[in-house]
């Protein structure tokens, strides 16, 4: 008589080495850069927006507001989605939809429409971070949990740099609608990666009950958590700023004393390769040091950042940004995958509640400190920094690991 071998040797995880944590690595890398290359496809032409369709700065950063805020409300809906088809058939029908969607988005006759866009394609979208952290803890061994997630994390770092960094250029030659053309055909090559690579779940279980019932159960369970929300708040508070900095910035590069073209202001996002690189070092300290004395000195690189732009020195502008960025993903890269270790129950609806305070807080002060430009870069700053100290002090008064 045979014995069920799943019976006998329960799921523990794809181990480091194993063709299924790399196929894991590799689709999720791939599903990150297609993500948030069209996420922010037009954050880098911002200027190019608000001159073709005539609008001030804060109304130009709403197509990148809405976009993320799409994607806030919808991570609820997507592991609601999940809980009842699984994680990776949930994030290839994301993948899937937004694929499309970024390919139409040039097409947008007008601003309205363009927004209405730019939101469909972020309720497409949070079905990827929705639910990519609560995949890898179900299916990569607990021991390789933390950095995985720091490469998924690298991973969008590396398609928010591209997905701005082509559109720049293509903007230049032939306005806004062809660079968001070339942002929308890199997220496309790279779903298509992800969609084929990303194999079937083996550690999902269907949740007991009613669907609704247990996606209730789960953001109810991690909302009574106060570690929880310490790190949903610091994802609003720092993301908030993280988003308003490069919404803005590119506007001031535009003007005195810089004066750049788009072309060349736009690859200011090359600084994102600070943060790919300190996703993945501050999940390796994370698990020798302890996630929170990490986390806070992310944060306070961060603050050290922020305070550098201040001067208009494009070389210290340009190296602030980089500190800035370097120390934001340090800390976003610790914080999503703590958020899914310390969830005991509703591990989904812990990482959807974390993208929903994170894309939040992109969408509210990513547009609301665009008022604050009108006295200038100082504004913006300075609206930064004291989200980032709030964050800090946050943080540090909730002692938890």
């Amino acid at each position: 008589m045979s014995v069920d071998a799943s019976l006998t040797h329960p799921w523990v995880g794809h181990d480091a080495g194993s063709s299924g944590y790399r196929r894991i690595l590799i689709g999720l890398f791939a599903a990150g850069i297609a993500t948030f290359g069209q996420m922010y496809s037009t954050q880098g032409i911002l200027p190019t927006v608000a001159h073709a369709l005539e609008v001030n700065e804060a109304s130009a950063a709403l197509t990148v507001s809405t976009a993320t805020l799409g994607l806030a409300v919808s991570v609820l809906g997507w592991s609601w989605v999940a809980d009842r088809i699984g994680r990776a058939p949930a994030m290839k029908i994301a993948l899937s939809i937004s694929l499309v969607l970024g390919l139409l988005t040039p097409l947008a006759p007008g601003f309205t429409s363009l927004l209405v866009l730019r939101s469909l394609e972020g309720l497409a979208l949070g079905g990827v971070p929705a639910l990519a952290v609560a995949y890898l803890a179900e299916e990569i061994h607990v021991r390789h949990v933390s950095l995985a997630a720091a490469i998924y994390i690298s991973g969008t770092t590396v398609g928010g740099l591209l997905g701005r960094v082509i559109t720049g250029p293509f903007a230049d030659l032939g306005g806004w609608r062809l660079g968001v053309t070339a942002g929308g055909v890199l997220s496309a090559i790279a779903a298509i990666i992800a969609i084929t690579l990303i194999p079937r779940a083996q550690g999902w279980v269907r949740p007991v009950g009613r669907p609704t019932t247990s996606v209730r159960e789960g953001v109810l369970a991690n909302l009574r958590d106060p570690g929880m929300l310490v790190l949903y708040g610091q994802a609003a508070l720092l993301m908030g700023g993280f988003v308003a900095t490069y919404n803005y910035l590119g506007f001031r590069l535009e003007r005195e004393p810089f004066g750049l073209p788009v072309a060349i202001s736009s690859q200011i996002f090359f600084a994102y390769l600070g943060g790919t690189v300190s996703s993945s070092v501050a999940g390796r300290l994370a698990a020798t040091h302890g996630r929170r004395k990490v986390m806070l000195t992310c944060v306070v690189i961060t603050i050290v950042g922020v305070v550098m732009t201040f001067p208009d020195n494009l070389a210290m502008v340009l190296a602030g940004l980089f500190v800035l960025t370097t120390g934001f993903f340090g800390a976003h890269g610790v914080a999503s995958g703590w958020v899914g270790a310390r969830a005991r129950v509703g591990k989904a609806q812990a990482s959807a509640l974390y993208n929903l305070f994170y894309y939040g807080g992109s969408s509210l002060f990513g547009w609301l400190l665009g008022y604050a430009y009108v006295v200038g870069w100082w504004g913006v700053a300075t609206a930064v920094l004291v989200l980032a100290l709030t964050s800090l002090t946050w943080s540090w008064l909730a002692a938890h690991d």
